[in-house]
């Protein structure tokens, strides 16, 4: 479906909405009190409730509730259309399909119950529409009100309130979303504080956990999160505090509370990408977007030095990596008369003959208009950049949040791809903009060496969100810092990214005695399942398949462990295992061994406190 024909669709059904809305506003006898809705496993429902002081929802799970009574309306024109609500009959469907995707599994399952709710609310009986979503593993809502013209969108009272004595884990940056995440209980965390989505929170009584966000963030204001009493959370619009213009008819993002028995279910989850638009059809399976790995000179040189460019490439093809990027500092190339997109042409021409692509990066100063990106993409095209890493973009108003719909439109004309760095949140958009592989919009290793308990939570949240860009696994021993190289070589198993970037210096992963290990990781996987033990904040054990091998990566946090591996998800036969564990008294070596393995093996490894293992499992024969 194109873009055009995508907008013509959803204009149709806003008018078809329109008209039943105005016809259920004939009778009062046609408003239902609420609405309900529930899973196709019946596990997930939730209940949707107008009342003459607020709309409220509810959702629950296995029979107990996640979501307690918590407000939702939009406020438009200085209207909150939620205030004195009346519900009309809902429109219901069913709806499943599957999708290629990629990092976590080759292909997602779209499957969920749908209602679509006409609304009339307010002294002007304005008539707007409520979509609600049910999926196995969660609920989202969203906000259609078919409107002509210009109208002020103020402000939403949408709200998640949890349970008071969840676990919850979050980080408070709104613009870049580069801080630690933290772990506190519900019922403790401030009043009055502004944080960044997704927040993940531990439900009791092993229920299993949840996770609110949201998903295709489009044509508005990146949602914040801000804290009430008890685990009760309120959308704010902190990038636009006094609402923002909206022309034509508004559609506002997905409001998503995720829900989920155990922590595999947590990370296998699509419900972000499944509420986000198709690709276009020239986007779809296009021969031009490809994953891999990447070396990058930042963390090793900063800036890029034209004479050693060459030599990163060397690098690069001896690692297998498909890609080499090159970041700030290439603009200011000159050399035998030569400008910067001269010198870049050869450096590319380079890689080619050694297999290695190129990725260069740009500051959003340089693209921020249309006719920017048009003349900057031209030049990078022509020099045979594959894609660029762009930096620095503002905080995500709606300006800027559509900026990024704006660029990757801009960018597949050219066939670039694109990583996003200084960025705001995913919100699953890289389903209908495939050439996006990653983006940063995470507080990740070019920080240096960060809180284990941030590396050991981000699994479960962050990443959740979508790939994220982290830059892992430094073996310079001057920058361990409490790491060590099995805690490093784990997140380039753990973490996805499907343009994965790798921090450290190539030279010293050649030198490496795991080189083969490092040659060896996919940037996407086949089937990915967390591993018992796993606990947000504290351990992260994955097994991960490429084909017919599987990688373990275990991030372990401040905390020394026995850790248990059993090897049930095998297939039948035997397998050989090396195993990579780290020296009791030196987080810079390996203790590494190679046993034989069936699906009835098991092994315990004593992981370090910041440290970890790494496992690879062949077939024998």
């Amino acid at each position: 479906m194109t873009l055009q024909t995508n907008r013509l669709f959803q204009k149709q059904l806003m008018v078809a909405l329109l008209a039943a809305s105005a016809a259920y506003g004939l009778t009062g006898q046609a408003f239902a009190q609420a609405v309900k809705i529930s899973s196709p496993d019946g596990q997930v429902s939730a209940t949707v409730s107008p009342d003459a002081a607020s709309t409220t929802f509810q959702v629950t799970y296995k029979g107990k509730t996640v979501i307690s009574p918590s407000t939702l309306g939009i406020t438009v024109d200085g209207q909150n259309l939620a205030t004195g609500a009346a519900f009309g009959t809902a429109a219901t469907r069913t709806f499943r399909e599957t999708y290629p995707t990629r990092g976590v599994h080759p292909v997602a399952t779209n499957s969920f119950n749908e209602a679509v709710v006409p609304v009339t609310s307010g002294a002007g009986k304005t008539p707007w529409q409520l979509e609600l979503r049910a999926f196995n593993d969660g609920f989202a809502y969203r906000y259609r009100v078919p409107l002509q013209g210009t109208h002020q969108i103020n402000t939403e009272s949408s709200q998640w309130k949890l349970p008071a004595n969840s676990v919850l884990w979050y980080q408070i940056n709104t613009n870049e979303y580069e801080t630690a995440f933290r772990e506190m209980v519900a019922n403790r965390v401030a009043s009055g504080q502004t944080i960044g989505a997704p927040v993940t929170a531990k439900l009791a009584d092993g229920l299993g956990y949840a996770l609110i966000t949201e998903a295709n963030l489009v044509d508005y204001s990146d949602m914040a999160l801000g804290t009430g009493e008890a685990g009760t959370f309120n959308a704010v619009f902190n990038k636009n505090p006094q609402g923002w213009s909206n022309e034509g008819d508004i559609v506002s993002p997905w409001r998503v509370t995720m829900v989920v028995p155990d922590l595999n279910g947590l990370v296998n989850s699509d419900l972000i990408t499944n509420l986000c638009p198709p690709p276009p059809p020239e986007l779809a399976n296009a021969a031009w977007i490809k994953p891999g790995r990447s070396n990058w000179h930042w963390l090793v040189t900063y800036g890029p030095r034209l004479e050693q460019q060459r030599q990163w490439v060397d690098w690069t093809q001896q690692l297998g990596f498909e890609y080499y990027l090159i970041d700030d500092g290439w603009v200011n190339w000159r050399a035998d008369g030569k400008d910067q997109w001269q010198l870049m042409k050869e450096i590319v021409d380079y890689g080619k003959t050694k297999n290695v692509a190129i990725w260069a990066w740009v500051h959003s100063k340089e693209i921020r208009t249309h006719a920017d990106r048009e003349s900057y993409f031209q030049k990078a095209k022509a020099a045979g950049i594959v894609g660029l890493k762009m930096d620095f973009p503002e905080r995500p108003d709606v300006n800027w949040v559509n900026w990024y719909d704006e660029t990757l439109r801009d960018m597949a004309k050219y066939q670039l791809m694109a990583n996003f760095h200084g960025a705001v949140k995913p919100s699953g958009r890289e389903r209908t903009w495939p050439h996006e592989l990653t983006r940063e919009s995470i507080f990740g290793r070019e920080s240096g060496k960060l809180p284990a308990m941030h590396d050991t939570a981000l699994p479960f949240t962050r990443y959740i969100q979508g790939p994220a860009d982290f830059t892992p696994t430094d073996f310079r021993l001057n920058k361990l810092n409490g790491s060590s190289w099995a805690h490093e070589l784990a997140q380039a198993v753990v973490y996805t990214s499907p343009f994965y970037c790798y921090g450290g210096d190539p030279a010293d992963y050649l030198a490496n005695a795991a080189v083969d290990i490092v040659k060896a990781l996919p940037a996407t996987w086949d089937e990915t399942i967390v591993l018992p033990g796993s606990e947000v904040g504290r351990t992260a054990a994955f097994a991960r398949r490429k084909g017919n091998e599987w990688f373990i990566g275990v991030v372990n946090g401040s905390e020394s462990k026995p850790f248990t591996v059993n090897l049930g998800f095998l297939g039948a036969g035997r397998f050989s295992m090396d195993k990579l564990a780290d020296k009791a008294d030196n987080n810079g070596a390996w203790d590494r061994t190679k046993a034989s393995v069936t699906n009835k093996s098991s092994f315990t490894v004593q992981l370090r406190g910041d440290g970890g293992f790494v496992g690879r499992i062949q077939p024998i024969g």
